[in-house]
């Protein structure tokens, strides 16, 4: 039998390769394709601090069809050549050494002064992590190559004199599947990248290649976050973008070194559009840290002071929120710093105590200056982030209300008035059909199956949802019984009213959701406005093909002891000429009755019966197209409803109950 010993022989060390290839999340965060998609970062980094240290203004990526990538700048050249104070070349240093690198000392000035590759891991860990990685070098007047395979020296420096005097790093590799569980980055993580990079870096150019889609983009800015800021804040805006820049020196405690620090913040107001990013020595802060809580804190400080100042909360009204704020906010931060404490290497967020003290008071000062400076703006952004906050309380007020009213589906029966159920419990066949009126249910329920069809009557006209506010809408009585019956909640997506959404698809109770009106012009309405609710409160039922409308005949034509039905006028004339064409058959021809009216036969075999009724899939055109017909027909765009009637109107007058 094997022991299980842990003896002085059981402590083991990772050594060379193996330290990354055996635990790559220790150094990328991950494993999987976000780990792998940080090997990229990790070698772009390294040419942008090139490009911020003034050498350099092009950085050119591909992205190979086999999955490789490289990365080249045109900077100075990484050095790999013999380096006396270590005994050792430098290419054993800086691709097979983790923590080494010539960005330790940026803090005295000597070298780099703002770095984003800050640890010395990047190029290394890279490196060990690849199946293979290839370096050609340019710098005093030589080019260097050099190759690894899985992490190990395959082919040895190669030096040769060169005429070019270009200068520049190119590194190509292949993350490794034996590392990573996949390795296929998506060109849009690319994009996004490279968008970012551009934007944060001023006057730098990105030339990106993708040879699988035999595309080439070009990603530049430059004004940088200014510029990038002035592109989303279309003529919706509230304010002009604002351009604050600020130099600072301190500690972030008295017993630790003094260091340097640039940060910059543009930003403006916006009735449609709002973006908060955070970035640091140009790496995206996606937790954000210490610029993220210097923004909230002086943004709110100040915007509460000028509502209190100048009166413009009611009396005992609770203050502002910062996400009151944020609703309305398009603001780019971008932060330099010699000392740099990231939380770890993925550097996704950073805490250094002196860099949030310092925004903090500077940008509280800024604000100060620009309210007094520009009261137009002032009142404008003063005015949206209450209208913001209001409607952020109603929202959470209507929230807890519509849940509430929404809880507790299973109970459906003795909840909601009026309601019949069907005994199917397997959604895959409950149909919903909502009927028109207490007679059209009576109807329905007659001729029904009622294994998998249930029914729900509308009384009267339902209301205009795209013309009422939500809380007006959820007053309803029908359309919250409605959305009790549905089951899946509600889908809100605007932004001062996101916390009132409970959609889930998963828990729709239907397969079907048929809307069965009568063929006349009030019956139109409501089916109208029963669409308008869809479109309004839950439109992804839409999107899933769940809604239909159920035709209902117009006319009756009966021949002896036979009768037809049609649906249209055109359907009606061609069973008259088909009666016709037969000498002798005499017909009679009628409107058809409301629903409420049908006897069940008829109305299980015209409306209800799926082999012989006809349904019409209610299907979305495009989400502008869609909202642009909304809008046109039941919207406030009266101009527009009455151009549209005057162009289309004759094509429907045999809709209407006109004789």
């Amino acid at each position: 039998m094997k022991k299980n010993n842990y003896d002085n022989d059981s402590i083991k060390s990772l050594k060379g390769a193996d330290r990354v290839r055996l635990r790559p999340s220790v150094i990328f965060g991950s494993d999987g394709i976000e780990g792998c998609k940080h090997t990229f970062f990790e070698i772009l980094a390294n040419s942008i601090d090139e490009f911020k240290h003034g050498s350099g203004k092009e950085i050119h990526v591909t992205k190979h069809k086999d999955n490789a990538i490289t990365v080249e700048d045109f900077g100075r050249g990484i050095p790999v050549d013999y380096n006396k104070s270590e005994d050792k070349y430098n290419w054993e240093l800086v691709f097979c050494e983790l923590y080494a690198g010539g960005k330790y000392e940026n803090n005295s000035g000597d070298n780099y002064n703002f770095s984003l590759g800050l640890n010395g891991l990047g190029l290394c860990a890279t490196q060990y992590a690849s199946e293979f990685m290839e370096a050609t070098i340019n710098r005093d007047g030589y080019e260097f190559h050099i190759e690894f395979k899985k992490g190990n020296n395959s082919k040895p420096l190669e030096k040769s004199k060169t005429k070019s005097e270009t200068t520049g790093s190119k590194i190509k590799w292949k993350p490794d599947l034996d590392v990573f569980t996949e390795i296929e980055i998506p060109t849009q993580y690319f994009r996004e990248v490279l968008k970012r990079q551009a934007i944060v870096n001023a006057g730098l150019t990105f030339v990106f290649k993708d040879e699988a889609e035999g595309t080439e983009e070009i990603f530049l800015y430059k004004e940088g976050i200014k510029g990038y800021i002035e592109e989303i804040n279309d003529l919706k805006g509230l304010s002009e973008v604002q351009h604050f820049k600020n130099k600072d020196e301190g500690k972030d405690r008295e017993d630790k070194e003094q260091y340097r620090i640039e940060y910059e913040l543009a930003f403006c107001f916006n009735n449609e559009h709002s973006l908060t990013e955070y970035y640091h020595n140009s790496s995206y802060l996606e937790y954000g840290g210490s610029p993220d809580k210097a923004v909230k804190n002086s943004f709110l400080y100040s915007i509460d002071l000028y509502l209190k100042e100048n009166n413009l909360y009611k009396k005992g009204e609770k203050k502002i929120t910062f996400v009151d704020i944020e609703d309305s906010l398009l603001l780019i931060s971008n932060s330099y710093s010699t000392v740099t404490s990231y939380e770890n290497q993925t550097k996704k967020s950073i805490n250094n105590k002196f860099i949030q003290e310092s925004m903090t008071e500077y940008i509280k000062k800024e604000l100060y200056i620009y309210f007094i400076e520009n009261k137009g703006d002032a009142v404008k952004i003063a005015n949206q982030v209450l209208i913001n906050k209001r409607s952020r309380e109603t929202a959470e007020k209507t929230r807890i209300n519509i849940k509430k009213k929404l809880t507790g589906t299973l109970d459906i029966n003795n909840r909601v008035n009026k309601f019949v159920n069907c005994r199917s419990k397997d959604i895959s066949v409950r149909e919903l059909y909502i009927v028109e009126g207490d007679s059209a249910l009576g109807a329905c329920k007659l001729g029904r199956d009622a294994e998998f069809q249930g029914i729900i009557p509308v009384r009267g006209k339902i209301l205009n949802c795209l013309k009422a506010d939500y809380d007006k809408i959820f007053k309803s009585d029908i359309i919250i019984d409605l959305l009790r019956v549905l089951g899946c909640g509600v889908e809100i997506t605007s932004t001062s009213n996101k916390d009132i959404n409970t959609f889930d698809l998963e828990k729709l109770q239907w397969d079907k959701i048929i809307i069965c009106t009568d063929a006349d012009v009030d019956g139109f309405q409501i089916r109208t406005l029963i669409l308008t609710m869809f479109y309004r409160l839950i439109p992804t039922l839409i999107d899933a093909n769940k809604i239909f409308i159920a035709e209902s005949p117009l006319y009756e034509i009966t021949v002896k002891k036979k009768t037809y039905f049609a649906y249209s006028e055109v359907e009606k004339n061609k069973i008259i000429e088909k009666i016709n064409s037969k000498e002798g058959n005499k017909y009679t021809i009628q409107r058809s009755k409301g629903l409420g009216e049908n006897e069940p036969e008829m109305m299980w075999k015209t409306t209800m019966n799926p082999k012989t009724r006809k349904l019409v899939s209610v299907r979305s055109c495009g989400v502008k197209e869609t909202k642009r017909a909304f809008d046109t027909l039941l919207g406030e765009d009266i101009v527009s409803r009455k151009a549209f009637i005057e162009e289309k109107g004759s094509e429907y007058i045999d809709l209407t109950d006109v004789t």
